[in-house]
């Protein structure tokens, strides 16, 4: 597992009100360490990406909806993640909701590759899940 990196801005690219870039320790990093459940899909979404580019499969498993979620998980070694934009975050009720994103990385021979995908999230117990997602 990757350190802790808390004062490096966050993967996902979210910044505050000044436009200046989130530390990951004050971003992502409490739901990947466990200390807290994503507050919303959007945030729950952002760690997604997060733990992607930190390599932490466990974190995405947890937090993928277990009717949908694969027995295991394999990333992609030396893959690069080179930025995330959230698109749009949408409630569908109080426990459904669907974020709509763009993410690009770059396999480590070969050209960068976007995905652009909608994907949709329930809350059950108070926590958000990834269910599934239309790629576009």
């Amino acid at each position: 597992m990757p350190s802790d990196d808390s004062n490096d801005p966050c993967p996902c690219g979210r910044s505050d009100a000044r436009a200046r870039p989130l530390p990951f320790g004050r971003c992502c990093g409490p739901y990947l360490r466990g200390d807290a459940p994503a507050p919303d899909a959007e945030a729950l979404m952002r760690s997604r990406y997060s733990a992607f580019v930190r390599q932490q499969p466990e974190y995405l498993l947890a937090t993928w909806h277990p009717s949908t979620r694969p027995a295991q998980l394999q990333l992609e070694p030396g893959l690069r993640w080179l930025g995330l934009e959230v698109r749009r975050h949408r409630s569908l009720g109080a426990d459904r909701a669907e974020v709509e994103f763009v993410a690009r990385s770059r396999p480590r021979s070969g050209a960068a590759v976007r995905l652009h995908e909608r994907s949709r999230f329930v809350r059950e117990d108070g926590r958000w899940t990834y269910v599934d997602g239309d790629l576009s």
